[in-house]
């Protein structure tokens, strides 16, 4: 196995730090921070059980909510040629279902992220011909 080589020798590579690696084979990684309160986290310990709405689509069982949400984004994929579409594209598709944010987030993110809420009948903004329509 090739060495890097240290910054003494002027190439500028430096070797990780051994104490900032984390060996997630030992059971601690980026999950056991305690900023992880965002009500996103979806695993599971003692009194924690799945939504309905988590345990139907995981057995293979969707609403039709779900199921119109995959339909849709198949769709854009295959017009568009693209095997995986951005989170951009995903949030389009969403819009374009006619997704709006009309109540406040249950999520707590951090404090860079400003919350807001939008008419339900707004516009998608996702193209001009949307805008231009409304």
């Amino acid at each position: 196995m090739k060495e890097l080589p240290s910054s003494r020798d002027g190439q500028g590579l430096v070797p990780p730090n051994p104490l900032s690696v984390v060996d997630r084979r030992s059971g601690l990684d980026r999950r056991d921070r305690e900023d992880t309160a965002t009500n996103l986290e979806r695993r599971r310990g003692p009194g924690r059980r799945r939504s309905d709405f988590l345990r139907s689509a995981e057995e293979g069982e969707m609403t039709e909510e779900q199921f119109l949400f995959i339909q849709a984004i198949d769709a854009f994929k295959r017009v568009n040629g693209k095997t995986f579409p951005t989170w951009t594209d995903v949030l389009a598709v969403v819009r374009k279902l006619g997704y709006r944010k009309t109540m406040p987030s249950e999520l707590t993110l951090s404090n860079q992220t400003a919350d807001w809420t939008e008419p339900p009948n707004g516009s998608s903004g996702v193209d001009s011909t949307t805008e231009e329509a409304a």
